[in-house]
């Protein structure tokens, strides 16, 4: 995924939540519902809540907004 911030990104993961059946009701920030998408993806719910991510095939990572591990 490209590097997207804002309603940008919320409206894609708003599809993409919706692709998958999680529900997504007003008021659930955007770092919950990504989290929520990744976990039903079989992910760590990790988005925004670490300080470095060494996740490299997370389609998330540019909007993250962590460090990146090299």
């Amino acid at each position: 995924m490209e590097f997207l911030k804002g309603p940008q990104l919320f409206a894609v993961a708003r599809k993409k939540a919706a692709q998958l059946g999680i529900s997504h009701k007003r008021g659930i920030s955007l770092a919950e519902l990504i989290c929520r998408i990744q976990q039903a993806e079989g992910h760590e719910p990790c988005f925004q809540r670490r300080e470095t991510c060494d996740q490299e095939s997370c389609c998330w990572r540019g909007s993250c907004g962590v460090k990146i591990d090299a």
